[in-house]
């Protein structure tokens, strides 16, 4: 096998079934190899977009998304995307074309250092050559998949990619983990009794994040907050760890009603950090009680202080807790159940009568939609409210960046979502600002034949930061966006497309069925007052 078959037999070894990018010259016998082993090759309408959908797939699978560029602006463009894998805490490996190894050092058309330019974002930047591939294929897919999870990237020179190779065994690394000892790390050498600090507390709660769904701890931590009676607050990229029609799933924090969802948090006496990653944190650290830090990782952030420290398999530390728990419920069902209505009211300030509110449009959508679809939300207003609001029952099932939380995400992860899942319905919740960044994927979903529901909230403007203006009373400048007929815009991309301004004629839209074999593009020409309520 030369280089570039060894690299793909590796990948293929591992469960990767996609390559997505945008090639150049030193790409063809990687490409060569990837279309004789029977992967599948996603064309991105540019890199930054193709990685996105790399990423996408990293989330939902477990497994690293990969992506690839050309090198020069080819790499160049792709570091936003692996930026984004790396603060979302998503395993990928980005592969870069590079010029040959005898001219990298002292040419410099389209050269650019890659280690250099990939290392802050990257848990690993190295380049492959002939009696090392096999290695560095090892070692890029352990490193992409140990906690904390996230990118690796990898430089192809072109005089490499072809050669033969001679480290060409296809031995994979271990990549499932195992139910393994558990450290406990406390603040003195003093024993701690959870289970007795538990049962002293008055209002104990639960706070569910991304690694907790990483650990398909979903399973035991609604056994612990059955047994134990606490409430369940999650972190915006576990939405669904638990089902959000459980009895006691108590909301999403930092995204809708943030002010309603931290007041409840302060009114506990006892805090179980689950898996809970600060990376997510949009607003500052607000809670002074003690705190229980339970992770498959130390708790070597800091942003919140944590008196003892669980660390090690999520799932078996919930069993284990659920398991020798002898007390009742620390809350009745009926209270966590006014905590969620009044939570709903919240949610619901701000609505103009006779108008299209952004709820209206969530609330639609989600009606229309079986129980399994998935959704995409991009970064904007919407995605506060589609945060909160969007109702949620599977892990997995809400794909959004709010690591690095770079616009353009949700129509690229909706791409991929439905490739890796062709039999449930995607929809993509995006801003017309957002859209208008990667409108050109909506060409690529309509040639693979993709039926995703994109919903495009219609406000003319960088709502978040025209906000930010009006509460300096600055005039919105330099923020607004000239209005975009969806309509047009997707018959140019091969799509279907409608435009609603009202509850009523969305709902109608969406209740007439949709194209089964490309996009429809719904424009929703909301009144953004009810983000300036929310917010």
């Amino acid at each position: 096998m030369n280089v570039s078959e060894v690299m793909v037999q590796y990948l293929k070894a591992a469960g990767v079934g996609h390559v997505f990018g945008y090639p150049g010259d030193p790409n063809v016998e990687f490409m060569e190899a990837a279309r004789r082993a029977g992967m599948q090759f996603v064309l991105g309408r540019r890199e930054g977009t193709a990685g996105l959908m790399a990423e996408a797939c990293g989330f939902l699978t477990g497994r690293p998304g990969v992506c690839m560029s050309t090198l020069g602006p080819g790499s160049s463009n792709m570091v936003n995307a692996v930026a984004n894998a790396w603060l979302d805490r998503v395993p990928m490996i980005a592969i870069s074309g590079q010029i040959e190894r005898k001219r990298e050092q002292t040419f410099t058309h389209q050269v650019l250092d890659h280690n250099q330019i990939f290392s802050p974002v990257s848990k690993w930047a190295t380049h492959v050559a002939p009696d090392t591939v096999g290695i560095v294929m090892r070692k890029a897919l352990r490193t992409a998949m140990a906690e904390r999870p996230g990118p690796v990237h990898i430089t192809t020179h072109a005089d490499v990619v072809g050669m033969e190779a001679t480290d060409d065994a296809i031995v994979l690394p271990p990549l499932s983990v195992a139910r393994g000892s558990l450290q406990v790390f406390t603040q003195n050498s003093e024993s701690f009794d959870l289970q007795d600090r538990l049962r002293k507390a008055r209002r104990p709660v639960i706070l569910a994040g991304i690694a907790a769904q990483r650990a398909g701890a979903h399973h035991a931590l609604a056994r612990l907050a059955e047994t134990a009676g606490l409430p369940v607050v999650v972190a915006p990229m576990s939405k669904g760890v638990l089902a959000e029609d459980h009895a006691y799933y108590a909301g999403t924090l930092d995204m809708a009603c943030n002010a309603f969802m931290w007041d409840f948090l302060k009114g506990c006496d006892l805090l179980l950090a689950v898996g809970f990653d600060a990376v997510e944190l949009i607003k500052r650290w607000q809670l002074s009680m003690p705190t229980v830090h339970i992770d498959a990782v130390p708790n070597t952030d800091q942003i919140y202080p944590a008196e003892v420290e669980l660390v090690g398999d999520i799932g078996a530390i919930l069993e284990g807790l659920s398991s020798a728990w002898q007390g009742a419920a620390k809350w009745e069902v009926a209270e966590v159940r006014r905590h969620r209505e009044a939570l709903r009211a919240a949610y619901y300030a701000g609505r103009v009568k006779g108008r299209l509110n952004p709820t209206d449009v969530v609330d639609a959508v989600r009606e229309a939609m079986p129980r399994e679809a998935i959704a995409t939300t991009d970064v904007g207003s919407h995605k506060l409210l589609v945060g909160q609001g969007w109702t949620t029952y599977e892990p997995r099932s809400v794909l959004m960046t709010n690591g690095l939380s770079s616009m353009g995400y949700s129509l690229p992860a909706a791409i991929a979502a439905k490739l890796l899942h062709p039999e449930r319905p995607v929809v993509c919740f995006v801003g017309d600002g957002g859209l208008a960044m990667v409108q050109g994927e909506l060409r690529l979903a309509s040639s693979l034949g993709l039926d995703l529901l994109v919903v495009v909230f219609c406000d003319n403007s960088l709502n978040r930061i025209e906000i930010k203006q009006s509460n300096r009373k600055y005039p919105s400048w330099g923020t607004l966006i000239e209005p975009t007929d969806m309509l047009p815009l997707a018959r140019s991309m091969a799509c279907e497309g409608a435009m609603v301004d009202s509850a009523a004629a969305l709902q109608k839209l969406l209740a007439s069925g949709r194209p089964k074999d490309r996009p429809l593009v719904v424009g929703a020409q909301i009144d953004p007052a009810q983000y300036t309520a929310q917010f």
